[in-house]
């Protein structure tokens, strides 16, 4: 590893070989590897809910979704 200078700092090789390949994809292909679509059990299960309240919402989310997807009370 070289030491970092105040001007500009050391970048790994590979990364930059990996950055300037990604920068010459078509921008429609980078977005489309941008993101990482996962699936969130409960949530993805129908296409939308509305609730009149939003205490209504927190208690739902509560009440039936998995506490790993972090919409519980803390």
């Amino acid at each position: 590893m070289q030491p970092q200078s105040a001007e500009k700092p050391w970048i790994p090789p590979e990364w930059l070989e990996e950055f300037e390949a990604a920068s010459r994809r078509p921008l429609a292909l980078r977005m489309r590897y941008a993101f990482i679509r996962t699936y969130k059990p409960v949530l993805d299960d129908v296409p939308y809910r509305a609730f009149d309240t939003m205490s209504d919402y927190r208690r739902w989310c509560e009440e039936n979704l998995p506490d790993w997807l972090g919409y519980g009370r803390v």
